[in-house]
């Protein structure tokens, strides 16, 4: 009996549990209830709160928002629209008249004023460039050229040349430190009258009208008192502007000087020679005259009459003809460019070498092209040592760098 009662206890731990059921929604309380805890039971309730918090979250940022536009902006709103009526009230209420200036009025280091905008004088002004109508004067400085003054003075190289035909004679090495030279107030030619000229004529010269020089301001003419345009009411020995006027540049270099003809130079020094008769002929491929490449002072510059181009170098560094040919001058030039040697090349080609210390052909050699003929200097016309170095085709003058690969 016991035994029995031993074995209906272990079947009854034997049995199996029976499975967890889900609550009865009958037995909760409401139906809200009930759907929160099969929410639950589903693993949904964590995600529902969640959900629930970040949407209490806008709504509360909404309302926050909401007052904000509803109070204090309009609030805020409505304050400047009354600051801003105060001030049109303000200044329409203001008296517009000026207060009255006193000069001996105290200064203002610790005083406050309300009269107005007060501005703290300058001791320095600049004024701006004004234009001008007249010629003025220039002294030349150290390291000054034709190109350089031109740039400072907004002109074109060719005015400052045309504005001082006496003392340049359209030649840029003729200008030199310490001279005082005419600057233009615009670009064109500075003419001294002459008895017997004619407006129409200097002004067909220049290629202009005669009124352009009348009108110009700098002249001091008037077509009043001109007169007549044959034989206008203009002393002799005035000078006048030309504005925008040009003309041809004196040639101050060497002419064409070939081996059948090179007596034509004998005006331009004692180193012309005589006729040669024959001799090497170049080939029209050119070396470079001398050891040094650096440019200084002139480049090739049609615009300020330098159809050359200036190679800076040592005194004495070498120079070597460019081609083949035979020397047609050698010696002194009277016009500015010292010690000179000219080649024929034979073949339409002449070239020019100028300001040199020395030379060492004569009249007649026959040279050929890297043949040394002379050293670099500083002879002539020059502010320092350098290589003035021409070319030319059928006496028409060349861009050296045209011709060279460098």
């Amino acid at each position: 009996m016991i035994n029995n009662s031993f074995e209906n206890k272990d079947q009854q731990s034997q049995k199996p549990a029976e499975p967890r059921q889900p609550p009865d929604p009958v037995e909760k309380k409401d139906r809200w209830t009930s759907i929160w805890m099969k929410m639950v039971w589903m693993g949904f309730g964590e995600k529902f709160l969640q959900i629930g918090s970040a949407m209490i979250t806008l709504i509360l940022i909404c309302i926050v928002l909401w007052f904000m536009g509803k109070y204090y902006l309009r609030n805020r709103s409505e304050q400047q629209v009354q600051t801003s009526e105060t001030v049109r009230e303000t200044i329409t209420v203001a008296d517009a008249v000026l207060p009255y200036y006193n000069p001996s009025y105290p200064r203002l280091e610790n005083k406050e004023i309300h009269e107005g905008i007060f501005r703290f004088s300058q001791n320095h002004t600049d004024l701006p460039a004004k234009p001008r109508s007249e010629v003025i004067k220039y002294t030349v400085m150290p390291n000054d050229t034709v190109i350089a003054i031109a740039e400072k003075y907004n002109l074109s190289p060719s005015t400052i040349l045309w504005g001082n035909p006496y003392t340049l004679s359209d030649n840029p090495h003729n200008l030199l430190e310490g001279m005082t030279i005419n600057i233009l107030p615009v670009d064109g030619v500075y003419y001294e009258w002459h008895d017997g000229d004619g407006l129409n004529g200097v002004s067909d010269v220049y290629g202009v009208s005669p009124e352009a020089i009348i009108d110009y301001p700098g002249n001091k003419l008037s077509i009043e008192t001109i007169g007549d345009f044959s034989h206008p009411n203009i002393p002799a020995g005035t000078w006048l502007i030309v504005p925008g006027g040009s003309r041809e540049f004196i040639n101050w270099s060497a002419p064409l000087i070939t081996r059948e003809n090179p007596a034509v130079a004998t005006i331009y020094g004692p180193g012309a020679c005589e006729a040669v008769m024959d001799g090497p002929l170049g080939s029209g491929n050119f070396v470079w005259p001398t050891t040094e490449t650096w440019i200084s002072g002139y480049d090739y510059s049609p615009e300020s009459n330098h159809r050359a181009i200036d190679i800076w170098g040592k005194i004495g560094n070498p120079v070597y003809a460019a081609d083949a040919g035979v020397v047609v001058y050698a010696g002194w030039n009277d016009w500015g460019y010292g010690n000179v040697v000219m080649i024929d090349h034979g073949n339409g080609w002449q070239t020019l070498y100028a300001h040199l210390d020395s030379y060492n052909v004569q009249c007649g050699y026959y040279v050929f092209s890297g043949d040394v003929i002379g050293g670099l200097g500083t002879t002539g016309n020059s502010s320092g040592p350098h290589l003035h170095y021409e070319m030319r085709y059928n006496g028409v003058g060349q861009n050296p760098h045209n011709f060279y690969p460098y």
